[in-house]
Protein backbone atom coordinates (compact mmCIF):
# COMPACT_ATOMS: atom_id res chain seq x y z
CA UNK A 1 0.00 0.00 0.00
CA UNK A 2 2.91 2.35 0.69
CA UNK A 3 4.15 2.02 -2.87
CA UNK A 4 0.83 3.43 -4.11
CA UNK A 5 1.22 6.42 -1.80
CA UNK A 6 4.81 6.91 -2.97
CA UNK A 7 3.83 6.71 -6.65
CA UNK A 8 0.94 9.12 -6.11
CA UNK A 9 3.19 11.56 -4.26
CA UNK A 10 5.70 11.41 -7.10
CA UNK A 11 2.96 12.06 -9.65
CA UNK A 12 1.62 15.06 -7.74
CA UNK A 13 5.08 16.47 -7.04
CA UNK A 14 5.56 17.70 -10.58
CA UNK A 15 2.22 19.46 -10.57
CA UNK A 16 2.79 20.94 -7.13
CA UNK A 17 6.39 21.86 -7.93
CA UNK A 18 5.31 24.02 -10.89
CA UNK A 19 3.86 26.49 -8.39
CA UNK A 20 7.34 27.38 -7.18
CA UNK A 21 8.39 28.46 -10.66
CA UNK A 22 5.34 30.70 -10.94
CA UNK A 23 6.31 32.26 -7.61
CA UNK A 24 9.81 32.95 -8.91
CA UNK A 25 11.56 30.57 -6.50
CA UNK A 26 14.76 29.08 -7.91
CA UNK A 27 15.15 25.29 -8.23
CA UNK A 28 18.07 25.39 -5.76
CA UNK A 29 15.97 27.19 -3.13
CA UNK A 30 13.06 24.79 -3.66
CA UNK A 31 15.25 21.71 -3.28
CA UNK A 32 17.02 23.16 -0.23
CA UNK A 33 13.76 24.09 1.44
CA UNK A 34 12.24 20.69 0.80
CA UNK A 35 15.21 18.79 2.21
CA UNK A 36 15.50 21.03 5.29
CA UNK A 37 11.76 20.75 5.98
CA UNK A 38 11.84 16.96 5.62
CA UNK A 39 14.85 16.73 7.95
CA UNK A 40 13.22 18.89 10.61
CA UNK A 41 9.96 16.94 10.41
CA UNK A 42 11.68 13.54 10.59
CA UNK A 43 14.22 14.36 13.31
CA UNK A 44 11.84 13.74 16.27
CA UNK A 45 10.73 10.43 14.76
CA UNK A 46 14.35 9.33 14.26
CA UNK A 47 15.22 10.25 17.84
CA UNK A 48 12.23 8.32 19.22
CA UNK A 49 12.47 5.21 17.05
CA UNK A 50 16.19 4.77 16.43
CA UNK A 51 17.62 6.31 19.64
CA UNK A 52 20.99 6.95 17.96
CA UNK A 53 22.72 7.60 21.30
CA UNK A 54 22.12 3.99 22.42
CA UNK A 55 24.00 2.24 19.59
CA UNK A 56 27.62 2.03 18.64
CA UNK A 57 29.22 4.69 16.49
CA UNK A 58 29.35 3.60 12.82
CA UNK A 59 32.73 3.29 11.13
CA UNK A 60 34.20 5.70 8.60
CA UNK A 61 33.06 3.66 5.55
CA UNK A 62 29.46 3.77 6.78
CA UNK A 63 29.65 7.50 7.48
CA UNK A 64 31.22 8.10 4.06
CA UNK A 65 28.48 6.06 2.38
CA UNK A 66 25.83 8.03 4.25
CA UNK A 67 27.37 11.35 3.18
CA UNK A 68 27.61 10.11 -0.41
CA UNK A 69 23.95 9.12 -0.41
CA UNK A 70 22.95 12.43 1.15
CA UNK A 71 24.94 14.57 -1.27
CA UNK A 72 24.71 12.70 -4.57
CA UNK A 73 21.60 10.54 -4.34
CA UNK A 74 19.42 13.01 -2.50
CA UNK A 75 20.58 16.63 -2.63
CA UNK A 76 21.89 16.56 -6.20
CA UNK A 77 18.84 14.59 -7.35
CA UNK A 78 16.48 17.19 -5.88
CA UNK A 79 18.38 20.07 -7.46
CA UNK A 80 18.26 18.32 -10.85
CA UNK A 81 14.58 17.47 -10.37
CA UNK A 82 13.54 21.05 -9.75
CA UNK A 83 15.84 22.42 -12.47
CA UNK A 84 14.33 20.04 -15.04
CA UNK A 85 10.86 20.91 -13.77
CA UNK A 86 11.59 24.62 -14.26
CA UNK A 87 13.03 24.21 -17.76
CA UNK A 88 11.16 21.27 -19.30
CA UNK A 89 7.87 21.16 -17.41
CA UNK A 90 6.01 18.58 -15.36
CA UNK A 91 5.02 16.33 -18.26
CA UNK A 92 8.57 15.92 -19.53
CA UNK A 93 9.81 15.47 -15.98
CA UNK A 94 7.42 12.56 -15.46
CA UNK A 95 8.91 10.83 -18.53
CA UNK A 96 12.21 10.47 -16.65
CA UNK A 97 10.66 7.63 -14.64
CA UNK A 98 10.85 5.46 -17.78
CA UNK A 99 14.64 5.64 -17.57
CA UNK A 100 14.77 4.03 -14.11
CA UNK A 101 14.70 0.41 -15.38
CA UNK A 102 17.40 1.19 -17.96
CA UNK A 103 19.64 2.76 -15.30
CA UNK A 104 19.00 -0.19 -12.97
CA UNK A 105 19.99 -2.70 -15.65
CA UNK A 106 23.12 -0.78 -16.65
CA UNK A 107 24.20 -0.26 -13.02
CA UNK A 108 23.60 -3.95 -12.34
CA UNK A 109 25.92 -4.83 -15.22
CA UNK A 110 28.64 -2.31 -14.37
CA UNK A 111 28.59 -2.44 -10.56
CA UNK A 112 27.28 -5.90 -9.72
CA UNK A 113 28.64 -7.84 -12.68
CA UNK A 114 25.20 -8.99 -13.84
CA UNK A 115 24.73 -10.30 -17.35
CA UNK A 116 22.81 -8.52 -20.09
CA UNK A 117 20.05 -10.74 -21.44
CA UNK A 118 18.14 -10.34 -24.69
CA UNK A 119 14.98 -9.43 -22.75
CA UNK A 120 16.87 -6.50 -21.17
CA UNK A 121 17.92 -5.19 -24.57
CA UNK A 122 14.37 -5.61 -25.93
CA UNK A 123 12.97 -3.77 -22.91
CA UNK A 124 15.43 -0.89 -23.29
CA UNK A 125 14.64 -0.60 -27.01
CA UNK A 126 10.90 -0.56 -26.27
CA UNK A 127 11.36 2.12 -23.61
CA UNK A 128 13.51 4.20 -25.96
CA UNK A 129 10.99 3.80 -28.75
CA UNK A 130 8.16 4.79 -26.44
CA UNK A 131 10.01 7.90 -25.31
CA UNK A 132 10.78 8.81 -28.93
CA UNK A 133 7.11 8.37 -29.85
CA UNK A 134 5.95 10.51 -26.94
CA UNK A 135 8.49 13.23 -27.75
CA UNK A 136 7.49 13.44 -31.41
CA UNK A 137 10.64 15.16 -32.72
CA UNK A 138 11.86 11.99 -34.47
CA UNK A 139 8.52 11.51 -36.22
CA UNK A 140 8.41 15.17 -37.34
CA UNK A 141 11.94 14.90 -38.69
CA UNK A 142 11.09 11.71 -40.62
CA UNK A 143 7.89 13.26 -41.94
CA UNK A 144 9.84 16.34 -43.10
CA UNK A 145 12.27 14.16 -45.11
CA UNK A 146 9.41 12.34 -46.80
CA UNK A 147 7.98 15.60 -48.14
CA UNK A 148 11.26 16.93 -49.55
Amino acid sequence: MLFLAAASSYAFSGIYGRRFRKLGVSPMATATGQLIAASVLLLPLVLIVDRPWSGTMPGLPAIGAMIGLAVFSTALAYVLYFRILATAGATNLALVTFLIPICAILLGIVVLGEHLALRHVVGMVLIGGGLAAIDGRLWRRLAGRGQG
